[in-house]
């Protein structure tokens, strides 16, 4: 059993690196023509398209990802949020990959950038920037509001407490 399952996860181990090979060589160079042919050479559309996909493509993985590190969640489902964050990053990480990349696939999807879609990267970069600023707010005040909540709950429990109290022991005369 353990020698099928090793060759099982050789043969995966293999297939996923040429995958990984093949994506290096081809998707760069797909997504600046995906990208390019949106944006049509207009430095406004570049800016707008950019914000857009780095503030969507950044703001649905982080929400995603805060929902698989819940408490109570089962693993299964952890690691199938965890699967759609890196399917929602995706558009995100194709830009990330051509702009670090220094292959031939990702320079020619640089140039093709600065050619078809002028201002895509730097609207990409500030959408993204934006999106963990609103992520870190919400969760700052969905924290808030929790521990506000919690404090109403033990300053009503201790009122009760007191109330209680008082009407157990009698007035005192005067």
């Amino acid at each position: 059993v353990w020698v099928s399952r090793m060759l099982y996860g050789a043969v995966l181990g293999v297939i996923a690196i040429i995958v990984v090979l093949i994506g290096m060589a081809v998707v760069p160079r797909w997504w600046a023509q995906r990208v390019g042919d949106q944006v049509n050479q207009s430095a406004v559309s570049g800016t707008g398209i950019g914000l857009f996909y780095g503030a969507v493509f950044t703001l649905l993985p982080l929400f995603a990802l805060r929902v698989m590190v819940r408490r109570h969640k089962h693993w299964k489902f952890r690691l199938s949020m965890l699967a759609l964050a890196v399917l929602l990053a995706l558009p995100n990480l194709f830009t990330l990959g051509i702009v670090l990349g220094n292959g031939n696939a990702a320079r020619a999807g640089q140039q093709t950038l600065n050619v078809k879609a002028p201002n895509f990267r730097a609207g990409s970069l500030a959408g993204a920037i934006l999106a963990g600023v609103i992520f870190l707010a919400a969760t700052y005040l969905l924290f808030a509001r929790h521990r506000g909540k919690r404090r109403e709950a033990e300053l009503r429990g201790e009122l009760k407490a007191r109330d209680a109290k008082d009407k157990e022991t009698p007035p005192s005369s005067a």
